[in-house]
């Protein structure tokens, strides 16, 4: 490995649902700002932190694993010869363990001089975990709210949802497998505001915890990872349960995830909200609770408020309604917007076949024409003539090695 350029690294850990989307669409569109300012944001393509983490911890994606062979070393390669800061952001991160964190470290030149600093976003359970479940539902899941609650409870997290949402969400043991190995004020905590906060809190926020107080960049929002209501989660779920068995991941994501999840469904903004049973509220405070207490006592730098770690208590009002057992009528409403989505996409790809098929077309009658002149005919004829002789085709063999073409014309 050679010796990093590099003198600072920020590593963005997670955890998921907590603004990642958005800031790393902010940092990817104004790299060449960042530049300007000796910050450095190394992807070639908007996934490329993704597809370095899926490399790191050797993670199955839907088949974009095998993508990311290499992803990661690549990815340290650019960081080390980066001139002042480089930002690594990517939330499933935060699910590393010791061993892929410390391969990840050395490989961004810890162990030659480079400060590395770890930032951990984190928001309350409250809210998260009905994110979460809500997350499973667009990565295929056909499981309910009821059935979710269930695993991640299972304190021996015995179940692959159970073991993937702690991975991803117990923040006093992600800092301890990010953390461990560096000094408490290298590892900073940015807290995700309250419902009603002001716009642009959270923005502060990252923006002070990666240095961008200052600088001037396109704020403008060009990807997100939107949240659903309850009618259109339960519409994804059952369409999970009856495509999944036919649908080839590789449609899944564009079609079902991002036209009709990302596109469609989350436009749907007066639909009921999911949240959290009133009767997981006493156990989930209780857990908020003693990680702020964890935080508090080991002393990291926290950018926001450690009381933003514990979520509000549910408020008095409408009797919530159960995704698992949704409005049917709202169900439909939901799917009637979906068959319309999928129909204008469809009509979108036949016009584009047909536009195809003329081209195609307009090709061959061309190829046509071409063929019937005087010269071609010639020239065909004369071909023919020489294959059929040892002497010719050798003639042909020197003349096509002269050409450079390995093609059998002329």
């Amino acid at each position: 490995m050679t010796r990093p350029r590099v003198r600072k690294v920020i590593v963005h850990v997670g955890t998921p649902k907590t603004g990642t989307t958005y800031l790393q669409d902010v940092l990817f569109r104004n790299r060449q700002t960042l530049a300007k300012h000796g910050l450095c944001y190394p992807a070639d393509r908007f996934d490329g932190h993704f597809l370095a983490a899926l490399d790191l911890m050797r993670l199955p994606w839907g088949g974009l694993e095998t993508e990311a062979v290499g992803a990661w070393d690549r990815l340290a390669a650019k960081v080390r010869a980066c001139p002042g800061t480089a930002i690594i952001s990517h939330e499933i991160l935060a699910t590393a363990s010791r061993a892929q964190v410390g391969r990840a470290l050395t490989s961004l030149g810890a162990d030659q001089g480079v400060e590395v600093h770890v930032v951990l976003s984190v928001r309350d359970l409250v809210r998260q975990i009905p994110a979460e479940w809500q997350e499973n539902v667009k990565h295929r899941s056909p499981l309910t709210f009821a059935r979710f609650l269930e695993r991640i409870r299972d304190p021996e997290r015995k179940s692959r949802v159970g073991a993937w949402f702690w991975g991803v969400q117990e923040v006093p043991d992600i800092l301890d497998r990010w953390g461990s190995d560096l000094p408490r004020d290298r590892v900073h905590i940015v807290t995700v505001p309250p419902q009603g906060s002001p716009q642009g809190l959270l923005w502060e926020r990252f923006s002070t915890a990666f240095g961008l107080d200052g600088i001037d960049l396109d704020l403008t929002a060009e990807r997100a990872n939107p949240s659903l209501g309850v009618p259109e989660t339960a519409l994804l779920r059952r369409i999970n349960r009856a495509a999944n068995s036919v649908l080839d991941p590789a449609d899944y994501r564009p079609l079902v995830r991002e036209l009709l999840a990302h596109q469609t469904l989350s436009r749907r903004q007066k639909s009921p909200r999911l949240r959290l049973p009133p009767s997981e509220y006493p156990w989930v405070h209780e857990l908020e609770q003693s990680w702020v207490e964890e935080i508090e006592k080991r002393g990291y730098d926290v950018i926001g408020d450690l009381a933003d770690l514990v979520g509000a208590e549910p408020e008095p009002g409408p009797k919530r309604t159960n995704p698992d057992t949704p409005s049917e009528r709202a169900v439909a409403g939901a799917a009637v917007d979906a068959i319309r989505a999928l129909l204008l996409e469809n009509a979108r790809l036949r016009g584009g076949e047909a536009r195809l098929a003329d081209e195609v077309q307009q090709v061959r009658e061309e190829l046509d024409r071409a063929y019937l002149r005087p010269t071609f005919i010639a020239r065909r004829k004369l071909v023919r003539g020489l294959e059929t002789s040892g002497a010719g085709r050798r003639i042909m063999r020197l003349y096509r090695a002269a050409r450079g073409r390995n093609s059998r014309s002329a």
